[in-house]
Parts: C-alpha cells; structure tokens; sequence
C-alpha cells in the first residue's frame, strides 16, 4: 500500500471509528439494526494510529458474522479518561474492553511488563516467538486471576525511543539527571532511574502538554505514536534507542466475557486476534517509512549504541532486581527467547 493510499485508507477509517464512538455520545444515532449485545472498546490512541483502523474493520466484521447481534462500539483518543480510568472502568465493567500496554497493566498483574524489560529483545522476531509463545502464555494466565481476560494476540505499540528537546542521547551519560516523562509503570522508572535520569510518571494524555511546558524534558514511545500525536511539534531530537519492545493487550471484563454464547466468543476471539496480526504488519509498514518523515517534521535523529546501556543496566543491579521480581519461572521463559541478561 502506497503512502497515498494507506494515508486515505486511515482517514476513512478513522472517521468511521469517530462516526462509531459517536452513536454512543449520541443517543438519537442509532445503529441499523437493534443489536443484542452492545459493546464499548476504549483505547487512549488517536483515532488515526493503526490500532483504531484495525479495530474498526474488526468491529465491522463481528456485526457482519454475528449477523447484527453484536455492536462493538469504539472510543479512542483517551475520551473515557486515562490509562488508569479506563483500566478501572474495564475491571467494573463500565467498559467492555480496554486495550492496554503490558508495562502499565504491571500495576495490577506485575508480570505483565516482563516484555519491557529494557534491552532484553534485539528484533521483531524474538518480540513475536516469545510474545506468542510460552511468556504471552504465562502473561495471559496471570491475567485471567485479576478479572480481565487477555486476546491471545497482543497488539503492537513498538520499540519505544526517547525524543528530548534539549540534545540527542548517545551514552548512558546523557540521560544523568534528565528529566523524561515515563508512563505509569514501576519498570519504567526502575529502568530510567538505573541509567541516572529522572523519571516522571504521566499518563499518555498529558503527554504534549507536559513537553510543550517543560515539565519534562523528554520522552519515550515508538515512532508511531510520536508521529499520531504530534510529539515532533514540542521535541527536537530522536534518539533511536530501542530501550524496550511494547505492546497492547486487548483486555475483556471476564464477567462480560463469560456471559456472551459461546459462538458469539469464538468471532469475537477471532476478528480480534486477527484485527491484532494485521496491526503488527501495519505498524512495521510504518515504521518503515516514519524516520523520513519525522526528519521532514523537523526532528533529528541519532543511533546509539545500546550495548553500554545494557552493559549499564547490567552494573546497576537492574536486570538481578527484576529477576528476583518477577520469578525464576517465567525469567526462564524469557531468556529462551533473548539470552542470557542477567
């Protein structure tokens, strides 16, 4: 798909997830035929990021084999509160699903961030052997114990890289002191306190404002998301770390979900983790191209080397830390996939 065409294929998409929010904001828009089960999926991404895309088409296609008995309506953009309101609506079943990086879903269920272990994955490859095999397995059933359940497939955020409006990062010594916004997620503070900066937990929402004011400094997310919500506007530099691999778990109130048919689950599952696959290739098309693109959007790039990271966070204690955090178990289950890290 050309850049022309993908970029018309986001925007038709992405006014008809609007177009799907709004008949929930919107009582008087009501859908062709009175659904059986409607439902509410709320995510914190811009309507234009390939996960809304996805999750349209996916929406669209369990009314089409549910044959209308299922409306699975979409709020993106963060419009029914932050990371932590949606994740407490979903636990109430305010809302129906949530999609949520592993990293914030650890302050409930402390494994799940066992994917963000910073430096651990060296590709996309290791990312999806390891995430679709034994530790998404082992992240999944510690999941189903808090109330939610987890999609089989995880969604992809991407390697995150850290943009600052001040200078590049290149060495564990640019990031002393410096003040960086981390979601609200103790891996991430543990892992930017390791290498001597200064974290600030913020949530995704307050994100530009927080740069635009000079809260903090900088930042970190995957290309994509610095590109959907503008960060380039209120960042000067792109330092291509790679520090960590995140990623969405589609998430379900268990009570909702073990109340639906069996039938209605197994669409359901189906488009969802379908939904999930077609996503990943989106977001690599992406960030294939969006390097070039940010450059054009004024921000300059740089490549560290991230072995004195690692060779940093391996000093500090921080992968001994997390070891003992997170169990022999499932420490094991991640190192078949990365190696040795500790």
């Amino acid at each position: 798909m050309n850049s022309k065409s993908r970029r018309h294929f986001i925007q038709s998409v992405g006014a008809a997830s609007v177009a799907t929010a709004g008949s929930v904001l919107l009582p008087g828009l009501a859908v062709a035929q009175q659904a059986e089960f409607t439902l509410k999926y709320a995510n914190n991404l811009p309507v234009t990021h390939p996960m809304n895309a996805r999750a349209k088409e996916a929406a669209d296609a369990i009314r089409r084999d549910t044959k209308g008995r299922v409306d699975l309506q979409i709020f993106p953009n963060g419009q029914m509160g932050s990371d932590t309101d949606m994740l407490s609506q979903v636990r109430s079943g305010a809302i129906d699903f949530f999609t949520l990086s592993g990293l914030i879903l650890a302050t409930l269920v402390p494994v799940a961030s066992i994917n963000g272990v910073g430096f651990a994955f060296k590709d996309y490859n290791q990312v999806w052997a390891a995430m679709d095999g034994d530790v998404g397995k082992y992240v999944r059933e510690q999941i189903s114990k808090s109330g939610l359940v987890a999609m089989e497939k995880i969604w992809d955020n991407g390697f995150r890289h850290v943009t600052t409006s001040t200078k590049p990062i290149n060495t564990p010594a640019d990031l002393q002191n410096f003040k960086i916004r981390v979601p609200v997620s103790p891996l991430w503070t543990s892992m930017f306190k390791a290498l001597g900066a200064a974290p600030a937990s913020i949530n995704f929402n307050e994100v530009y404002s927080a740069l635009q004011t000079k809260v903090v400094e900088g930042q970190e997310n995957p290309l994509a998301l610095i590109e959907t919500a503008r960060l380039y506007e209120v960042q000067k530099f792109c330092s291509l770390t790679g520090h960590m691999w995140d990623g969405f778990w589609f998430l379900a109130n268990a009570k909702m979900w073990n109340r639906l048919p069996k039938d209605i689950q197994e669409i359901m599952a189906r488009h969802i983790n379908a939904a999930g696959v077609a996503e990943r290739e989106d977001v690599a098309k992406l960030n294939a191209r969006l390097e070039a693109d940010l450059k054009a959007k004024g921000l300059t790039f740089n490549h560290p080397d991230t072995a004195p990271f690692r060779i940093a966070l391996q000093k500090s204690g921080f992968y001994a830390e997390w070891h003992k955090k997170y169990g022999d178990d499932v420490w094991a289950l991640l190192e078949k996939y990365t190696g040795k890290l500790s």
